[in-house]
């Protein structure tokens, strides 16, 4: 593709707010809070209707370089090179693609409002949960989620058959030390606040040696967490007592 063609590829792409696709060799350049050269390579550069940029190679996920949106795109021929730019003025930032070849320079309208919803987050599950927190235990019945204390956020606060205060902490993969480190702090404070004696149970799909030591030491409870994550939808498949010790794990 010749070097003009795409320029006006491009420059159709700027003005209509389309986004732009570019492929090709080029070198690029970025001068702002620090400076950096990539030599000359094969490139996917991407411009967005935000004027987001990113520069692709032929591997990884993430773009080898990039401006965040609402920068200024221009274009520019010049000492048989197409160059492409996205520049900010605060912070003050250039990027520029210096294209010698071009293979590929499109433009497509693209209309995408929707928001990314995210099934079986711990947020999720906690609000399973509460559905029916007699799965962990008869009797057991919810009253606040998302509860805010001094430091973080109580999953889910319920109350036993005997009416002692339980700090549930969920978690959707294997809880180490740190979550069961959480679940105390939550439940010291509680204890601290309301004057009595409470439980805390850590819910999880699995947990660590050491964490599960950690835990018996500081008389809290774990239950093994099952579910299964659908689309658009998460399933707590059951709560399952683990309470056997540490000969389990060896």
């Amino acid at each position: 593709m010749r070097l003009n063609e795409a320029k006006n590829v491009i420059d159709e792409a700027i003005s209509s707010g389309r986004t732009l696709v570019v492929v090709g060799e080029c070198t690029v350049h970025y001068h702002g809070r620090a400076a950096s050269k990539l030599a000359s390579g094969e490139r996917l550069v991407i411009v967005k209707s935000d004027g987001s940029f990113l520069v692709h190679q032929n591997k990884n996920m993430a773009a080898i370089n990039y401006q965040p949106p609402k920068g200024v795109i221009t274009a520019e021929l010049g000492d048989g090179a197409l160059v492409l730019r996205a520049s900010r003025r605060e912070p003050k930032e250039l990027l520029e693609a210096f294209f010698s070849r071009i293979d590929f320079a499109q433009s497509f309208v693209m209309r995408d409002d929707r928001s990314l919803r995210v099934f079986g987050t711990e947020k999720n599950l906690s609000e399973l949960l509460m559905q029916d927190l007699e799965l962990i235990e008869p009797g057991l019945r919810p009253v606040k989620s998302e509860s805010p204390l001094g430091k973080g956020r109580i999953d889910v606060f319920a109350l036993d058959r005997d009416g002692n205060p339980v700090v549930i902490e969920v978690k959707r993969r294997t809880a180490g030390l740190s979550a069961v480190s959480q679940l105390q702090r939550y439940v010291s404070e509680v204890s601290k606040r309301k004057g009595v004696r409470v439980r805390g149970v850590l819910c999880a799909p699995g947990i660590s040696p050491k964490a599960l030591n950690f835990l018996e030491c500081e008389g809290l409870e774990f239950f093994k967490l099952d579910y299964e994550v659908h689309n658009p939808s998460a399933e707590i498949k059951g709560l399952q007592r683990k309470q056997a010790g540490l000969k389990e794990f060896f």
